[in-house]
């Protein structure tokens, strides 16, 4: 199941040991070159700096009551963690990044993105039109395979708009999550770019 990075704020973090909720997801932390989240920051009462960071790899169960760790312990501080640290120190965030072609043609910027519910690999990024292309649809959905490289500054993928949306429709490709835009319901690394490990995801 994929879930959009917009609906993981604010998810509880619930303890096995205690039965409560020890805190809450503040944001996700992305690594850019596996295109994976890694971990998140928390926020909440029972939350300082010592305890402010989940890394994946604690989660016990990613249930619908939210993310169930062992205990608080399980919590860690940003510098316990020196693989982690050194992805936080990117400043790395797919919102807002530009998402061009490889012929260089706009295609507008992230607004949101879904990652597997099981090991937070992301699968698709969901990009806003620019105003003068979105009359008939203000948001593209593009695949994670359709994503060559990763830069600083933007997102490059394969192939132009019309191709990704006819590839779209041959493989009968229907998004599995509520796009939070479309229902009334509720960073920078150093120059350097990056391709997206596709052995996550296999």
């Amino acid at each position: 199941m994929l879930t959009p990075a917009s609906k993981i704020i604010s998810t509880p973090v619930l303890s096995m040991q205690s039965a409560n909720a020890v805190g809450f997801v503040n944001y996700p932390i992305v690594d850019p070159d596996s295109f994976k989240i890694v971990a998140f920051f928390l926020k909440g009462p029972q939350i300082d700096k010592s305890n402010e960071l989940l890394p994946v790899s604690s989660i016990r169960e990613n249930s619908e009551l939210g993310f169930i760790i062992d205990s608080i312990e399980d919590l860690a501080a940003r510098d316990d963690i020196v693989k982690i640290d050194k992805i936080i120190s990117l400043n790395f965030n797919p919102i807002g990044l530009k998402v061009v072609t490889k012929k260089g043609t706009k295609l507008g910027h992230v607004i949101d993105y879904t990652a597997t519910s099981d090991n937070f690999s992301i699968q698709q990024i969901i990009v806003k039109r620019p105003i003068i292309k979105s009359f008939q649809d203000s948001e593209l959905i593009i695949p994670r395979n359709e994503i060559v490289e990763i830069t600083d500054t933007k997102i490059i993928v394969k192939n132009e708009e019309k191709t990704i949306r006819e590839k779209a429709l041959n493989e009968d490709f229907v998004p599995n999550f509520v796009n939070p835009f479309r229902k009334s319901e509720p960073a920078h690394a150093k120059a350097q770019t990056r391709t997206p490990d596709d052995k996550d995801t296999e």
